[in-house]
């Protein structure tokens, strides 16, 4: 036993350890004899009568690879399902275990054949990198005791150490299997984050990165390393929000504007300036870890918590602690970070996840596409692509185990879809969408200033969703008549504490100087159910999409409400505004939240501050049970706005983040139209002005049926307006009405295959 790893009470020296581990590296041997060697010597200096270590083989299962304890004649046979057992649950979950009565610990499997029956005491680290579970490392003993801190931190920090050589190939697995050796084409749904089509080659954001040492040599050498690392990545990132140097200014210019992208990348900054995250960075070098490994270990460890949590602004920090830990690792490794020059002409990203500043510098020049294994249509950098119009799909998961460097890959945004190494017949296809989209956009641009009207001479007002300033350009370029919906949640959701009024006075102004004269609604808070405020928490919901959210948590929250109301109103000074309310339920949440506006339109007045010109305060209908709201909320409101993603959700009750029940439930069946129906006779009874909003209103089909039923204006994408115009002027809105209502009248579910027939018949292109 070598006792100098060994304090006074029995416990290890993590320093001691690792140098003894540093010989066994060193040492000219093969690489499952350095691996055995390993788990002997930390058996004998932490004084446990078993050390294994499992690897995640090939087939994602876990593989006894050595042992010092149990029975050697299991080495490469014993094997375990990430989530099984003791050792599954490490793997699966990413934090340690550590109990005195393993047997009755919930969740252990006793492995036939191992010999690990008499041992009560367990203690299990993941074996983790760059976010990926590498294995699982375990000391076991005979004696009912819990492990201390001080060996639950020496198990950790050889689990690092075994996580780096294993993905080096020093240790037993080499790579660790992590590539499948699939070379086939491959297709992987996610989520449609920012819209459009890209084709290109595949650039892995996050290149192999070898440690040949993770222990360090000399602690105050790696300390000042890490110190000097943070301070020249701190600075990197100030730069990159004040926009120092040319370059930066080029890349960056359009998101440097104040606004939400502005906000997003001062978030990112406080993540770098955090203090916690230094402290557990100095505590692992002075583990014995060299610079490297500490980033390393405290990312993996990071990411383990931020993965288990339910609260999506949490998870979104995802990408800003591997952002972090990326620019960290290339400061320390004096790799060079990434430039557009280096890319190729037709760059397709690929990351795990990616945080704003990353995608900043790899500016717009070449980089066609991004591609995500983690986000959400909500994240920053989904964010920052829509504002730089590039292509992203999100929730892609496998994609960086499965695709090489260079390897041809096409992204869809529109449907959320990536296609790795797509045959020929995939490729072509994709290319004559391209260049059917690269002809229609030409011919867009000539219906641009043409108004929507049917060949039977009914007008129809195409409108246009926002969500950023930086959209605003799409109402010229798209030929949209104005702003239908105006999305208010953005400039909240990438801030820690709420919008302080005077900067949504100045976004909201901001907002309305881009429109000019033509009209925008905006819509307030929408917040809760996918979309948490991270400084607002509720209690966890079991159904979050039908609990406290939008207009309930406005009511109940008055004074963030409020706050809102009075930058909406001080910003739309002399100029008509409209606001509308989503996810009303029923009158009564309607009449308060018009009174709320009232009541600071009369502080407004009584400051002495100029008033809108006019106020129109609507509702947005997203719930069945508004469609039969009493006839004086249709008189009283000045305008309704069908939210059809939601209604549609809430009609089937069918989540529509759930991608087995999303597409089940046609927008066009029978049911939905008549619901649809219902909304537009009270409308018209009560004379007051109605829109559709959402993604059916953007796909010609829908929106043809919607005309029909008695929809006057529609709010859709930008993308949509062109195809959504070119089918309308075809049209002879009369004739597909009377269609669609004998079609309503018939025994089909859907009307989609009847109309499609009829509206081909006309000539459109749908």
């Amino acid at each position: 036993m070598d006792v100098g790893a060994i304090n006074r009470g029995g416990r290890p020296q993590p320093r001691v350890l690792l140098r003894r581990i540093r010989e066994v590296l060193a040492a000219d041997q093969p690489a499952d004899a350095r691996l055995q060697e390993i788990v002997e010597v930390t058996a004998t200096n932490m004084v446990a009568e078993v050390c294994s270590v499992y690897l995640v083989a090939p087939d994602q299962r876990l593989v006894l690879q050595a042992t010092e304890g149990l029975n050697p004649a299991s080495i490469g046979r014993a094997a375990l399902d990430i989530g099984d057992g003791l050792v599954g649950r490490i793997a699966s979950t990413g934090e340690p275990i550590n109990t005195d009565d393993a047997p009755n610990t919930p969740g252990f499997r006793l492995i036939p054949g191992i010999g690990e029956e008499m041992y009560q005491s367990f203690l299990g680290a993941p074996i983790r990198r760059q976010g990926r579970t590498l294995g699982v490392l375990v000391v076991q003993n005979r004696t009912h005791r819990r492990y201390g801190e001080d060996e639950v931190e020496a198990l950790e920090l050889i689990a690092t150490v075994i996580a780096e050589m294993t993905d080096s190939g020093a240790l037993a697995g080499g790579q660790n299997g992590l590539k499948s050796g699939e070379q086939g084409p491959l297709m992987l749904r996610g989520v449609g984050a920012a819209e459009g089509v890209a084709m290109g080659r595949v650039v892995l954001h996050e290149p192999k990165i070898v440690l040949q040492n993770p222990i360090a040599d000399d602690l105050e050498t790696e300390r000042v390393r890490l110190h000097a690392a943070m301070d020249a990545v701190r600075g990197d990132i100030d730069r990159l929000i004040s926009g120092e140097g040319q370059s930066s200014r080029q890349r960056a210019d359009q998101l440097l504007r104040p606004g939400e992208h502005r906000d997003v990348l001062e978030a990112f900054r406080l993540v770098a300036h955090d203090r916690g995250w230094l402290r557990r960075l100095e505590a692992a070098v002075a583990g014995g870890l060299a610079a490297e490994a500490a980033v390393e270990k405290v990312q993996s460890e990071a990411r383990a918590r931020l993965e288990r949590t339910a609260d999506p602004y949490l998870r979104e920090r995802l990408s800003d602690v591997d952002d972090l830990a990326n620019r960290l690792l290339r400061m320390l490794l004096g790799v060079a970070p990434p430039s557009p020059e280096q890319l190729p002409e037709d760059a397709i990203l690929l990351a795990r996840t990616l945080g704003p500043g990353e995608l900043l510098e790899y500016g717009q020049s070449r980089l066609r596409g991004v591609a995500l294994e983690e986000g959400s249509a909500g994240g920053h950098a989904a964010i920052v692509a829509r504002a730089l119009e590039i292509p992203l799909v999100t929730g892609l998961k496998g994609l960086i185990h499965a695709a090489e460097a260079d390897e041809p890959i096409i992204i869809d945004g529109d449907v959320g879809r990536a296609l790795l190494r797509p045959d020929g017949s995939v490729s072509a296809a994709y290319q004559e969408k391209l260049t059917l989209r690269a002809q229609e956009a030409a011919l867009f641009k000539t219906l641009r200033d043409q108004p929507a009207v049917s060949k039977d001479g009914v007008k129809l007002s195409l409108m246009m969703n926002a969500g950023l300033v930086t959209d605003l350009p799409g109402i010229a370029e798209s030929g949209a008549e104005g702003v239908g919906l105006y999305r208010t949640e953005l400039q909240y959701l990438v801030t820690t504490r709420a919008p302080r009024r005077e900067r949504q006075t100045q976004l909201y102004e901001r907002v309305l100087d881009a429109a000019g004269d033509k009209p925008v609604v905006f819509r307030t808070l929408d917040m809760g159910g996918d979309k948490q405020l991270p400084f607002l928490k509720g209690e966890a919901e079991d159904n979050p999409a039908l609990g406290w959210r939008a207009i309930r948590i406005a009511l109940d929250r008055p004074l963030l409400f409020r706050m809102q109301l009075q930058a909406l109103i001080r910003a739309a000074a002399g100029r008509s505004l409209s606001v509308m309310f989503p996810m009303i339920a029923n009158a009564e949440e309607f009449h308060r939240a018009k009174e709320l506006i009232e009541v600071e339109r009369m502080r407004h007045v009584s400051e002495g501050r100029e008033p809108p010109r006019e106020i129109r305060v609507g509702a947005m209908l997203e719930t069945p049970a508004l469609v039969f709201a009493p006839d004086s909320f249709y008189r009283e409101a000045d305008f309704v706005s069908v939210g059809g993603n939601d209604l549609l959700q809430f009609c089937f009750a069918a989540d529509r983040g759930n991608p087995r029940v999303a597409d089940r439930y046609d927008p066009l069946d029978g049911a939905f139209l008549r619901l649809l129906r219902a909304v537009v006779e009270r409308c018209e009874a009560a004379g007051t002005p109605l829109s559709f909003c959402g993604e059916a209103a953007g796909r010609p089909l829908e929106a043809i049926a919607l005309a029909a039923l008695g929809f006057r204006s529609l709010s859709m994408r930008p993308a949509g307006i062109g195809p959504v115009k070119r089918a309308y002027r075809a049209v002879d809105l009369g004739e597909a009405r009377v269609a669609l209502m004998a079609l309503l009248a018939s025994d089909a579910d859907s009307v989609r295959p009847g109309l499609a027939a009829i509206c081909e018949e006309m000539g459109v292109k749908l």
